[in-house]
């Protein structure tokens, strides 16, 4: 028997697990597919935003792979860390170990007052209404009148889009109730969302830049003089623009041409800023009270340059997604520069030469680049190349039994079956509320549930 554990069941660690089943040159493949939390499909699960049913659903497909009977899900079991499982020990119970641990840290802005109350990142945002259990049920009450999202990829959009949607929309989503409580009472009126660069190099897609303009209650804001800044826009018919460009540009131009709304006409407004660089968070109190940007203009070579100008914008909460970065998990090899573990083809590299049995994919292999469908190739060359090694890998001693061995050490790892408990509590939860499916948020009643016991 060929054994292989893949740590971490989001995407790339699936369709890693996906790919070692669909090969035939090692017919008699057990995959364990570990994971620090009880409950599988890592940003499926805990980074696509409630309200987007369609990228949900890829959970149906992940889950045909994780209940194929070559396949066992071993969640509550943490690789790595104070109290983890050291790679290396992880190694002597299997002939390959395949590490898919994604980037979990945010990008710092690196700017004074960073770190007020008040300022957090995207990422904490996320999982706040995501149920994550690392992130406290009541972590954010929403006092604010105004919110500043710094970043115009498509988690910026998510998380405007989030705060201007009224709870009543939420309802019929698996939101947690403390976030559906604390986004029924927000009092957030204005939502801006601001980019240093210009709305052609924007990184959002053109249906998350649509959604913000379908929210019922709230207005897209668009200044056209920031528009009129960027020569991809002013040019826009001389140039062959990518696709996606010319449709966000095409969306842009729609709602600029609509002006300011009356103050009767929307509840909330999300006022997309372009050319504005954040230099420093204001604060007030002790807490943020907004943000100071220096305004850009285009350098003619492709990027932007400050003009001298500032301008202040009023926000009690500051959210920034200026991207993920890839942390390091001791015992294994970590390049700082890039965020992720050196490799050849998904062969860790230690010291420069490949390291027998030990391999990555996804994140942490390339980088946070890519939409969900990415993992696939770059989970295929990673087992192409495991497979390629397998002759030589299958001569190395494995434990017979890994999840034996993972008990003896003191772990409790949840299997397939504590994940429907937990599946049939999140279930019995929202029946109580009259809701669908409402997620639970702690771990302590995440692993109640595994259990099977009573909330």
């Amino acid at each position: 028997m060929f054994r292989v554990a893949v740590v971490g069941s989001g995407p790339s660690g699936v369709y890693t697990a996906q790919a070692l089943l669909n090969q035939s040159l090692v017919p008699k493949v057990r995959v364990h597919v570990l994971d620090r939390l009880p409950t599988p499909y890592g940003l499926v699960r805990y980074g696509v935003a409630p309200d987007h049913e369609k990228i949900k659903s890829l959970q149906s497909s992940l889950r045909a792979v994780l209940e194929d009977e070559r396949v066992t899900f071993v969640g509550h079991v943490q690789i790595g860390g104070a109290d983890g499982v050291p790679p290396a020990r992880l190694a002597e119970l299997y002939h390959a170990v395949v590490y898919c641990v994604g980037a979990a840290a945010d990008r710092p802005l690196a700017v004074p007052g960073e770190d007020l109350p008040g300022s957090w990142s995207a990422t904490r945002f996320v999982s706040w209404y995501s149920a994550h259990p690392d992130i406290a049920p009541d972590g954010f009450a929403l006092e604010a009148r105004s919110a500043v999202v710094i970043g115009v990829g498509n988690v910026a959009v998510d998380v405007a889009r989030i705060l201007a949607r009224g709870a009543d929309e939420l309802r019929a989503t698996d939101v947690p109730r403390a976030a559906l409580g604390a986004l029924a009472g927000s009092r957030v009126r204005e939502v801006h969302i601001a980019g240093r660069r210009g709305p052609s190099q924007a990184r959002f897609t053109t249906k998350e830049l649509r959604e913000l303009g379908a929210l019922p209650g709230a207005r897209v804001v668009i200044d056209p003089a920031e528009l009129a800044m960027d020569p991809a826009y002013a040019a826009r018919e001389g140039l062959p623009l990518p696709a996606v460009v010319r449709r966000n540009l095409d969306v842009l131009r729609g709602w600029s041409a609509l002006g300011e709304p009356a103050e009767a006409d929307a509840a909330r407004r999300i006022r997309l800023r372009f050319f504005l660089r954040p230099v420093e968070v204001l604060e007030r109190g002790g807490r943020v009270a907004g943000v100071r940007f220096a305004r850009t203009a285009p350098d003619g070579a492709g990027g932007v340059q400050d003009t001298g100008a500032y301008e202040d914008v009023e926000a009690q909460l500051v959210l920034r997604a200026v991207g993920y970065r890839g942390v390091e998990l001791p015992g294994l090899p970590f390049d700082p520069v890039r965020g992720t573990v050196p490799h050849a083809a998904g062969r860790v590299l230690r010291d420069g030469v490949p390291s027998p049995g030990e391999y990555v994919a996804g994140w942490i292999k390339r980088g946070p680049t890519g939409v969900i469908g990415s993992n696939r190739s770059c989970a295929k060359e990673t087992v192409a190349s495991l497979i390629e090694d397998a002759p030589l890998l299958a001569r190395r001693p494995a434990a017979k039994d890994p999840l034996a061995v993972l008990r003896a050490w003191g772990l409790r790892p949840v299997e397939w079956d504590g994940w429907l408990s937990i599946e049939r509590a999140e279930a019995a939860l929202g029946r109580s509320l009259g809701r669908g499916p409402v997620k639970i948020p702690d771990w302590q009643g995440l692993l109640a549930a595994a259990r099977g016991e009573e909330g």
